[in-house]
């Protein structure tokens, strides 16, 4: 079995909804995915229920670009291995997508600009029926570090607002409260009510505070999804000394941003979500900013 292109990319988490105000935010986490584009099926099984890596090959050849030289469409097939939870709100669709484009070019010798594979993981995505808006941010971000505040009714190659390197890894951990698959996909409707929050969100992006927008970020959102298991699980973390916390994406998983040094409010606020809600599970990480960015290559 020949590998004929790898990409990378990683996982993130919402700063700013896009849904309810047609503007994105996602900040880069340390969850790194590989693909590779190999001549024949994978031993392992590829776990893409969405199709998502199908309607990629569509995107690219509608697009007019090329497959490996001697190869037919029949003739590719993927490997993925991930360390990205699926379907919790942690931008696993919009990652696969990148590191998929980027196995495409190399295994065919191409060379796109990173709007446009954007543009292409956005096509992707919408016609999986995995995003409501395209997913523009997320893809932004599973493809460098830090974090974007996105403009997604703009044109992809304009629509970068603000830009930051990110927070420094070294400096907080990041836990990932995962609880189970999301039960269904909410509609733009549903934000509407409740767009003071990610208004709030947008202006703590404007004035360089994520964390501040990752928390009005969280509260918009599991009121828009009537999530009452995630508003309080989010308020339980502050009540356990977390410096922010929000549903991320669509959910359903919580983000919760500790300082590193604090060591016993990291194992307490385990202890606390492993002690009372027995279904979940836990993972902890950290951000991915752009002075680890040599750690991605």
């Amino acid at each position: 079995m020949a590998v004929l292109g790898k990409g990378t990319a990683h996982g993130a988490c919402s700063l700013l909804h896009a849904a309810p105000l047609g503007y994105g935010s996602a900040m880069a986490l340390d969850l790194p995915i590989t693909v590779r584009l190999l001549d024949r099926p994978s031993k392992r099984e590829v776990d893409d229920s969405d199709g998502v890596l199908n309607h990629l090959l569509d995107a690219w050849l509608a697009a007019g670009l090329p497959l490996p030289q001697g190869f037919e469409r029949d003739d590719l097939h993927w490997g993925v291995n991930s360390k990205i939870p699926k379907k919790q709100g942690l931008k696993s669709s919009a990652a696969v997508c990148i590191a998929g484009l980027r196995a495409l070019c190399q295994a065919s010798g191409e060379s796109l600009e990173p709007s446009a594979m954007v543009r292409l993981a956005a096509e992707t995505q919408l016609a999986a029926g995995v995003s409501l808006t395209g997913s523009i941010d997320d893809a932004w971000a599973c493809m460098t570090p830090g974090w974007k505040l996105i403009d997604v009714q703009a044109p992809i190659e304009e629509g970068v607002l603000l830009e930051d390197d990110g927070l420094d890894p070294d400096e907080w951990v990041v836990l990932l409260v995962l609880r189970g698959e999301r039960k269904e996909q909410p509609v733009i409707e549903d934000f509407a009510p409740h767009v003071h929050a990610f208004q709030q969100a947008l202006k703590a992006l404007q004035e360089g505070k994520p964390l501040v927008a990752m928390t009005w970020n969280g509260r918009g959102t599991v009121a828009a999804l009537r999530d009452i298991e995630g508003r309080k699980m989010a308020n339980d973390s502050f009540m356990n000394s977390a410096r922010a916390s929000g549903v991320s994406g669509s959910g359903p998983a919580l983000v919760i941003v500790i300082p590193g040094t604090q060591s016993p409010t990291i194992s307490r606020v385990k202890s606390w979500y492993s002690t009372r809600y027995k279904e979940v599970n836990i993972i902890e990480t950290t951000f991915l900013s752009s002075e680890n960015e040599d750690e991605l290559e």
